[in-house]
């Protein structure tokens, strides 16, 4: 039968027809140049079966039960951690014996793939209810509100690529729930830290952090460059600095300098640096550094510096465009992580 299934129904229809009118195996091979065995194979198949059709096989029995594969769907929704090693220990207590990548293709067919899983600051209630109430208040903005903001941060830019990720199992689209998402803490060790600003008319200063930062240094880095940024950016007057609830943003001295100098400061939610416009410019930043791949610290720096300067303020206006879909996103998610 192996031959023979790859021949066209029509095909097969016309040797039945012929042989029906008396013709042996060797004359239809001959007339249809097909070998004696496949002609063969054909009218027996016709005889036993009635039809010239090559019925559907079932093919080996699966060796996951259907209840088995309900509870591995139940185990990784509960778990997304659950590993495919994990799921194997579990059938092999009940007896069955398979390989993991047959766990993975039945989770497949659940709409269920392993993807690492997303880093992303902890929110409690009250971090929710503050993005909210954030999200809600900004909504309507026009754009030259945003166009007046400076936005501020600082990151530290590894010297050797990034940390390893996590797997998780999930569907598409849930990427962001809570019980896919990676918490992160800020600042878990790097190579060096910089401070950097920028608004829709393109990037401020960048500056290298000396150290671990306090509120003096911080002080001292705002005192040397925000004014500075906001003359090269030709903000206006009432324009509005943009900053993270970082304990040393937000201390008594700090607060008492910004009012010397009459900053007219963005409220600002905890936990939501995916409202920050800055953190989509580091990670352009980080990708074109490590692209040039810098082999010490000195010129990790200098690459810094040099692809800061070649952000071209199109990506900014970009980022500040599309702000109201974070905010929509922020209130569609009831205060929770965004994709941003």
């Amino acid at each position: 039968m192996g031959a023979s299934k790859h021949l066209s129904n029509d095909l097969k229809t016309k040797i039945i027809q012929h042989h029906g009118l008396g013709e042996g195996y060797k004359k239809l091979s001959q007339r249809f140049k097909l070998s004696v065995s496949t002609v063969r194979n054909i009218v027996r198949n016709w005889k036993t079966t009635g039809t010239v059709l090559v019925k559907a096989r079932s093919g080996r029995p699966r060796k996951i039960s259907e209840r088995q594969r309900r509870r591995m769907v139940r185990t990784v929704t509960v778990n997304p951690q659950t590993s495919s090693k994990d799921l194997q220990h579990q059938l092999a207590a009940d007896g069955v014996t398979v390989h993991r990548s047959t766990i993975q293709r039945t989770l497949h067919k659940e709409m269920l793939y392993g993807r690492v899983m997303r880093k992303k600051p902890f929110l409690c209630t009250r971090h929710k209810r503050g993005r909210l109430r954030y999200a809600k208040a900004h909504l309507d903005k026009p754009a030259s509100f945003w166009n007046k903001v400076l936005w501020t941060d600082e990151t530290k830019i590894e010297l050797f690529g990034h940390n390893q990720g996590r797997y998780a199992w999930r569907k598409k689209n849930t990427a962001f729930q809570e019980k896919h998402l990676l918490p992160t803490v800020k600042f878990g060790g790097g190579s060096i830290m910089l401070w950097g600003c920028v608004s829709s008319a393109g990037t401020g200063n960048l500056v290298k952090v000396e150290g671990r930062m306090d509120s003096s240094q911080y002080q001292q880095i705002l005192e040397n460059n925000v004014q500075e940024s906001v003359t090269k950016l030709k903000l206006r007057r009432g324009w509005i600095f943009q900053q993270d609830n970082d304990p040393k943003h937000c201390l008594k001295s700090t607060k008492a300098f910004m009012q010397r100098n009459k900053y007219n400061i963005l409220e600002w939610p905890s936990q939501s640096p995916d409202l920050n416009i800055i953190e989509n410019v580091w990670c352009a930043l980080k990708r074109a550094v490590h692209a040039r791949k810098p082999s010490n610290l000195t010129e990790l720096e200098m690459i810094c510096r040099e692809e800061w300067s070649k952000i071209p303020p199109t990506r900014i206006q970009t980022l500040i465009g599309s702000y109201r879909k974070r905010l929509e996103a922020v209130i569609s998610e009831k205060g929770g992580s965004t994709k941003y």
